[in-house]
């Protein structure tokens, strides 16, 4: 694995507003190439199996129309999906969270060598509960966490989960198993 700082470089980061229905939003921006191709890391970020090994464990109606849950609190409703291109969801966090406030879109565009630039765009207006606590850069956060253990899960090829079934701590130290991901089904 390489040298954190170096993983922290890869990714391109910018801050911008943006909209989301229920009006103006600020937007966290980010961008990062992986070694992996399209299909791949589209089946990453939509497989509920492996989705849990790095990010959490997700369940719901897992379609376009549909909502999802994840175990660490956040939720929402799957806006858009052309797979292995789009991906497009409300982000809600916690109960009080207000419809329409917070909207997350991923884009994957295959690279030249077979790898795959990943762009995920998380848009909250700032009336939105959590943003007076935490504001708009602690998404981006967040985000800068789950990339990094999306790049470490899809080199280090499906790590052993703890206890919940996650991998999500980048810290830990990989351990190789066979891919779980063949035949099963993933968001939309």
């Amino acid at each position: 694995m390489k040298d954190v700082l170096d993983e922290l470089a890869a990714v391109h980061r910018t801050m911008g507003n943006g909209t989301v229905p229920a009006g103006d939003a600020y937007t966290v921006e980010l961008r990062r190439r992986y070694d992996a191709d399209i299909h791949d890391v589209w089946d990453a970020i939509t497989n509920p199996e492996r989705l849990r090994r790095w990010l959490n464990t997700i369940t719901g109606d897992l379609r376009p129309g549909g909502k999802f849950h994840l175990d660490s609190g956040e939720h929402g409703d799957i806006l858009q999906c052309e797979p292995p291109h789009l991906l497009k969801v409300s982000w809600l966090y916690g109960p009080d969270a207000w419809p329409g406030t917070s909207e997350v879109h991923v884009r994957l565009t295959p690279g030249p060598t077979g790898d795959t630039e990943l762009e995920l765009i998380h848009a909250a207006v700032m009336g939105e509960p959590s943003f007076p606590v935490y504001g708009p850069g602690a998404g981006g956060v967040g985000w800068d966490l789950a990339l990094l253990t999306l790049a470490r899960f899809l080199t280090d090829d499906e790590r052993h989960p703890d206890e919940a079934g996650r991998t999500t701590d980048a810290r830990r130290l990989p351990q190789t198993v066979a891919p779980a991901h063949a035949g099963l089904q993933g968001v939309c």
